[in-house]
């Protein structure tokens, strides 16, 4: 069981992804931004960062990039749905992101990276 926070402007993907997680024994907290997701990081660290990339406020780029500077070994998976996501999704790995998820993702998927991530 392991402590995540899931990061993601759109409600439907942000709760459906958390519900999942809770499913599977995790215990997961939701920010809807990557500033919301700055201030709960920092008030209680994760295991892990499950985070958009394409959100208003603070996009989940400048999110991985601060997280990195402030706390090095953070785990992070990025996702990203919008039409050129893998240039998005390299971007995110090269700035530190463990895994990466193109959405909409399966079930499976989104389990089996978290998986992964946890494991490193």
């Amino acid at each position: 069981m392991a402590q995540i926070l899931v990061v993601d402007d759109d409600e439907l993907i942000r709760s459906l992804a958390a519900e999942t997680l809770r499913q599977d024994g995790h215990i997961v907290t939701e920010a809807a931004d990557g500033q919301e997701g700055l201030d709960q990081f920092r008030a209680r660290r994760a295991d892990l960062v499950l985070t958009d990339l394409v959100m208003p406020v603070k996009e989940g780029i400048e999110m991985i990039m601060e997280l990195r500077r402030e706390y090095p070994h953070t785990k992070i998976i990025a996702m990203s749905g919008v039409i050129h996501c893998q240039n998005y999704l390299q971007i995110a790995e090269k700035l530190g992101a463990l895994r990466s998820l193109g959405k909409p993702f399966t079930r499976d998927g989104l389990l089996s990276a978290v998986d992964e991530a946890l494991a490193v």
